[in-house]
C-alpha cells in the first residue's frame, strides 16, 4: 500500500524514557480522588454533591453547564471530604470534589449488562455521550456528543469519521496499548461513533509500521454487522500514513488524507478525528451505560525507576501514580503531563489525572541540550510551561553549534541564532521560525508576522532542533512572551 505523508519538514522522534507500549498494567485504586471541575474546554460543571455527602460507584457528582462543559462522575465509592478551589494559570476559577475512598463497589469486578445501540437513533446516541461525560479523550477535550451534533449540521455531504491510529510520540504508548488490548472496544466504538455523527465512511488512518494493528481494527469493524441492510453500512477505509511526527497533527493528517482522496477518488467530505481512548469511552457509554471512570496513561521520564502504561482511574494523584511506577530512582527536576513536545508543567503531584491525561512524566536532568531531545539522548524536552526565561543568555558563552553542549537551561537572545536553517527545514507548516522569532524579540511583529503566526499549531519541532536553544515555538505560541 502507498503511504501517504505531509509534503514538508517533520522530524524522527525516539525517547528512552517512555514507557514500553507492549502492554499496560492495573493501577491501584485511589484512597484518595481529586475530580476538578474543569476537565474539558468549557465552563467548569456544577457540583451536585456536598461535603460529607456519601457516593458511589459511578454517580453523578457535577453536571455541566451549557456549551463545552461536561458531566462528571465519581470514579470509586465514599465520602466527600472537601471542595477545593484555586485559579489556573489562565485565571480562571478551578474547583474539585475531593472523595476519600470507602463502601463497596457496583461496576468494578461485576457482570455488566449490555445494551443494544444498533436501534437507537443518533439522537439518543449523542444523549448518552452528554449523560456520561464522554469527551475527546486527548486534545481541548470536547463532548463528543456537541462535537458530533455539530457535525450533523455544519455539513449536507458526506462525512468521514477517521480513526487515529497514528503512533509518531513514544509518549503515545497509552493509546497504542489500548488498540492491541482492546481493539474490540475501537472498533464498535468507531461505528457508534459513526451514527452519532452521521458519518457515511470510517477511515482508518494508521502509522506504516502499524498495518497489522489497522488490520485488526479494520476487520473487526467489518466483521460487525449493526445494520439492517448492507448498504446502510458505512464505507471503510484503510490509509497508511508516515511515521514522522507531527504526523498525527490535526493539519499534517488532513493533509495526507487528501492525498489519499485525490489519487484514489474517494469521496471523503468532511473529516472528523477520534483516538482510541475517544472510542473506547464511546462504546463504554453506549454499550455498557458506563461513565468515564478511567483511562490508559503512559507513565515515565529519566527520574521514575520503572516506567509503564498503566490503566488508572480518573482522579488518581500524581503521587500515587508514580509510586505506582516504583517511585524516583533520581529526584526529579520537572514534572509534566502531555508530550515533552507539547505538554504543560504541574507543580504539585497532588494534581490529578483527568479524562484528557494520557501521559505522564518526570524529567531528572536540569540541563537539557534541546539539540539531544528525541535523538538518541534519554532527555526530552523542558516544556514551554514554565522554568526558563525568555532573552536572558546561558550561563556561561555560547561558542559553537557544532557538537558543543549549551550548559544552562535558559533561553538565550536573537543575537545568538547562527543561522543554520534546520528551523525552517523541519517546520511542517512552511514557516521561517528564525525570522519570526527575530521579529518578535525585537519587538517589530506587526500584523503580517501575526497573520504568520497564525499558522503556527505549536508541534515544537523548531525548538527541539535549534542548536542555539532559541525558544521558537515559545515565542509564537506564546502571548506573554511576545509582550501582549
Amino acid at each position: 500500500m502507498k503511504v501517504y505523508t505531509f509534503p514538508r519538514g517533520g522530524i524522527n522522534l525516539n525517547d528512552k524514557s517512555a514507557p514500553s507500549a507492549i502492554n499496560s498494567s492495573l493501577s491501584f485504586l485511589p484512597g484518595i480522588a481529586v475530580l476538578p471541575m474543569i476537565q474539558h474546554n468549557g465552563v467548569h460543571a456544577y457540583p451536585v454533591v456536598s461535603v460529607g455527602d456519601h457516593v458511589e460507584e459511578g454517580e453523578l457528582v457535577a453536571r455541566g453547564q451549557g456549551a463545552g462543559s461536561a458531566n462528571i462522575h465519581a470514579p470509586v465509592p465514599g465520602k466527600v471530604i472537601q471542595y477545593a478551589s484555586w485559579k489556573l494559570p489562565e485565571k480562571i476559577s478551578n474547583g474539585a470534589v475531593v472523595i476519600r475512598m470507602e463502601g463497596k463497589f457496583d461496576l468494578l469486578g461485576k457482570a455488566t449488562k449490555e445494551y443494544s445501540w444498533q436501534d437507537a437513533s443518533p439522537f439518543e446516541l449523542r444523549r448518552l455521550l452528554s449523560e456520561y461525560g464522554v469527551i475527546e479523550m486527548e486534545g481541548r477535550g470536547r463532548p463528543l456528543s456537541e462535537v458530533f451534533a455539530g457535525a450533523q449540521k455544519g455539513s449536507n455531504g458526506n462525512r468521514t469519521l477517521v480513526v487515529r491510529c497514528v503512533f509518531d510520540d513514544p509518549w503515545l504508548a497509552a493509546d497504542y496499548c489500548l488498540c492491541k488490548e482492546r481493539p474490540e472496544a475501537a472498533a464498535e466504538g468507531a461505528l457508534i461513533a459513526a451514527k452519532a455523527a452521521g458519518a457515511s465512511n470510517i477511515l482508518i488512518a494508521a502509522s506504516a509500521s502499524e498495518k497489522v494493528l489497522a488490520s485488526l481494527i479494520g476487520d473487526k469493524i467489518a466483521a460487525f454487522s449493526p445494520y439492517p441492510q448492507q448498504g446502510d453500512a458505512p464505507e471503510l477505509y484503510m490509509v497508511l500514513v508516515g511515521s514522522k511526527y507531527p504526523q498525527h497533527g490535526r493539519t499534517e493528517l488532513t493533509w495526507s488524507l487528501r492525498q489519499f482522496e485525490k489519487k484514489e477518488n474517494a469521496p471523503l467530505g468532511n473529516l472528523m478525528f477520534l483516538g482510541p481512548s475517544s472510542l473506547a469511552a464511546i462504546y463504554d457509554a453506549v454499550k455498557f451505560h458506563k461513565p468515564v471512570l478511567d483511562r490508559y496513561v503512559a507513565v515515565g521520564g529519566s527520574a521514575v525507576k520503572h516506567p509503564r502504561v498503566l490503566k488508572t482511574r480518573i482522579g488518581t494523584r500524581l503521587r500515587d501514580v508514580f509510586a505506582e511506577c516504583g517511585g524516583w530512582k533520581i529526584q526529579p527536576k520537572r514534572i509534566a503531563i502531555g508530550s515533552p513536545m507539547t505538554g504543560r508543567a504541574v507543580f504539585s503531584t497532588d494534581e490529578p489525572v483527568i479524562k484528557t491525561t494520557y501521559a505522564v512524566f518526570a524529567v531528572a536532568q536540569d540541563t537539557l541540550n534541546a539539540r539531544s531531545v528525541f535523538f538518541g539522548g534519554n532527555s526530552v524536552l523542558d516544556l514551554r510551561a514554565g522554568g526558563r526565561t525568555p532573552g536572558k543568555p546561558l550561563s556561561k558563552r555560547y561558542f559553537s553549534a557544532f557538537g558543543k553542549k549549551p550548559e544552562g537551561r535558559r533561553y538565550v537572545t536573537a543575537m545568538h541564532c547562527i543561522g543554520c536553517g534546520e528551523c525552517r527545514e523541519v517546520c511542517p507548516t512552511g514557516l521561517d521560525p528564525e525570522d519570526i522569532y527575530k521579529s518578535i524579540s525585537e519587538k517589530k511583529h506587526g500584523l503580517s508576522v501575526s497573520r504568520l503566526v497564525m499558522r503556527c499549531h505549536g508541534c515544537g519541532c523548531c525548538e527541539a532542533v535549534c542548536p542555539s536553544n532559541l525558544p521558537l515555538a515559545t515565542a509564537l505560541i506564546n502571548p506573554a512572551f511576545k509582550g501582549e
